[in-house]
C-alpha cells in the first residue's frame, strides 16, 4: 500500500478522507488539520500564551507537541486526582515529555487541594466520581490558566470525542448543551477562553502521530471510565464509520454549520465565590469550595 502523496510505504489508511499515509505524510496532515481548526474558529493567535490541559494520554501530549511544532508559546497542566497506580504513572509520562522536550509543567494535586483524593473525595459525597472529577478539573483548569495569564486553555479532544458528544446531546435533544457545545468557548470575567483544536482529528490519527514523533503516553483508560457512556456512543459511532466511512466528520461538520441557528444558551448570572473569588452561578461559595468545605469537616482535627 502506497502513500497517496508519495511512492513511499503507507501506514496508516483513513477511510473517511479517502487516504492512504505514510509516517511524513501522517505527520503532516495532524498538523495541518490542528492548525486549520485553529485558524478556522480563530482560537487564538500566535502570540498569545497558551496553557495546554494534559492528562498523559495520546491527545493532550499529542497536542502539546503539535503547539510547540507550530510555534505557539505552550505550557503544559497536570491535575493529579490521586487515582492510586493510574495517577502516578499519567503524571510521569507528563513530567517525562515536558523533561524531554524542555517544557513548563505546572502540576496540581487534589491531595494538596482539597485534602484527599478522587476516590475518596467520591466516596466522602457519594454519586459519580465522574461528576465530581469534571467540576474539580474546569475550576483548576480555569484558575491555574486565568492566574497564569493564559490567552487559552487547550484540551486534547479529537473527532471521536467530539462526535460522540454530539451524538448523546441529540439523542437527548438537549438544545442548550447543543448550543454549548463548540470548538471554542469565548472568555469572561476570570473566564479564560477555551478551545479544541484537535476536533478534526480522529484518534487513530492521534495514536499513529505520537507512534511516529515517539510521544510515550498512558495506554490505560482512567478506572473510573469503565462503563461510561460516552465509550458505548464511541463505539456505536465507529460501527456507523465501518460500514460508512466519513460518518463521524460529517455529523460533527454537518452540526457546526447550523450550530448558529440554534437558539442561545441562556447566560447564568455570575458572581465571585466569596472564599476563592473565582466567578460562580451559586449562591454564596462555589461548587469547588463547597466540595473543599466538605472534606475539611471529614478530616480529623
Amino acid at each position: 500500500m502506497r502513500c497517496s502523496f508519495c511512492e513511499k510505504e503507507a501506514v496508516l489508511r483513513l477511510r473517511h478522507a479517502n487516504l492512504r499515509l505514510c509516517p511524513e505524510h501522517v505527520v503532516a496532515r495532524v498538523e495541518k488539520e490542528a492548525q486549520k481548526a485553529i485558524h478556522e474558529f480563530r482560537m487564538f493567535a500566535p502570540e498569545e500564551k497558551i496553557l495546554v490541559a494534559v492528562s498523559g494520554g495520546k491527545d493532550s501530549l499529542g497536542l502539546w507537541h503539535i503547539l510547540t511544532k507550530l510555534g505557539y508559546k505552550a505550557d503544559g497542566l497536570y491535575i493529579d486526582l490521586g487515582i492510586s497506580e493510574y495517577s502516578r504513572r499519567s503524571r510521569e509520562f507528563c513530567q517525562e515529555f515536558a523533561r524531554n522536550h524542555g517544557l513548563n509543567l505546572q502540576v496540581l494535586s487534589l491531595q494538596e487541594e482539597l485534602g484527599a483524593g478522587l476516590d475518596e473525595i467520591a466516596k466522602a459525597l457519594r454519586g459519580e466520581p465522574c461528576a465530581h472529577c469534571g467540576a474539580i478539573k474546569r475550576y483548576l483548569m480555569n484558575r491555574a490558566a486565568w492566574e497564569g495569564g493564559y490567552a487559552a486553555l487547550a484540551t486534547g479532544h479529537n473527532l471521536d470525542d467530539e462526535a460522540a458528544t454530539l451524538l448523546g446531546n441529540t439523542l437527548r435533544w438537549d438544545l442548550e448543551y447543543l448550543a454549548r457545545q463548540y470548538p471554542v468557548l469565548p472568555a469572561g470575567p476570570k473566564l479564560v477562553r477555551k478551545v479544541k483544536p484537535l476536533i478534526y482529528v480522529s484518534e487513530r490519527e492521534m495514536v499513529a502521530y505520537c507512534l511516529i514523533e515517539g510521544i510515550r503516553y498512558i495506554y490505560e483508560e482512567c478506572p473510573h471510565s469503565v462503563g461510561a457512556r460516552s465509550i458505548f456512543l464511541k463505539d456505536i459511532l465507529n460501527r456507523l464509520e465501518d460500514e460508512a466511512p466519513s460518518t463521524k466528520i460529517t455529523f460533527l461538520k454537518s452540526f457546526l454549520r447550523v450550530h448558529h441557528k440554534l437558539p442561545a444558551p441562556k447566560e447564568a448570572e455570575l458572581r465571585e465565590c466569596p472564599s476563592c473569588g473565582m466567578p460562580t452561578a451559586a449562591e454564596g461559595l462555589c461548587r469547588f469550595c463547597r466540595i473543599k468545605e466538605r472534606m475539611a469537616q471529614r478530616a480529623p482535627a
